[in-house]
C-alpha cells in the first residue's frame, strides 16, 4: 500500500515517527514535506496530500499539524478527499468503517506518537462496511 504523508512544522515529528512505523508494516511512504520544524503554512500541505490520495498517486493520506484542524480543513477542499480527524482509535476505526474516509488528520500537539500509532493502525485495519453507509458516502463525494 502506498500512503501519502504531509505535515506542517507542529505536526513534523509526528510525521516522521508515524513513516518510521508505516515502513515496518511493508506501506509504501509518499512524504511530500515538510522537511523540518521551520513554520510553513499547512494548506499547503494538505492540499498536497489530498491532490496525491484524489489523483491515484497513493491509496491513502496521512496528514498532521498542531492540532489535525487546520491541515484536515486543507485537505477536503480537495474533490474526492474524505479526511477525517482523529483523536482516538474508535474514530480512526469508524471513520473508516462508515464514512470510508482515505486520508485522516492527526494533532501532533495533542496526541503521544504511541496513540497516534494506534489510531493509524486502526484505520489501516478497518473495511469499509459499504451497505447503507455507501449511499451517505457517495453524497459526501457528490458535495
Amino acid at each position: 500500500m502506498k500512503i501519502a504523508m504531509a505535515s506542517d512544522h507542529g505536526g513534523f515529528k509526528l510525521k516522521e515517527h508515524i513513516k518510521t512505523h508505516l515502513a515496518g508494516r511493508g506501506a509504501e511512504v509518499l512524504d511530500l514535506g515538510t522537511d523540518s520544524e521551520e513554520s510553513v503554512d499547512y494548506p499547503v500541505f494538505g492540499k498536497a496530500c489530498g491532490e496525491a490520495v484524489a489523483s491515484g498517486k497513493a491509496e491513502r493520506g496521512i496528514v498532521c499539524c498542531g492540532t489535525g484542524v487546520g491541515i484536515s480543513i486543507a485537505a477536503n477542499k480537495i474533490r474526492g478527499i474524505r479526511c477525517a480527524l482523529c483523536a482516538n482509535v474508535f474514530m480512526a476505526e469508524m471513520a473508516k468503517r462508515h464514512n470510508d474516509a482515505n486520508i485522516i488528520a492527526l494533532g501532533g500537539r495533542v496526541l503521544d506518537e504511541e496513540t497516534a500509532v494506534r489510531i493509524v493502525d486502526a484505520w489501516l485495519d478497518a473495511e469499509f462496511e459499504a451497505g447503507r453507509h455507501r449511499r451517505r458516502v457517495e453524497m459526501l463525494d457528490g458535495l
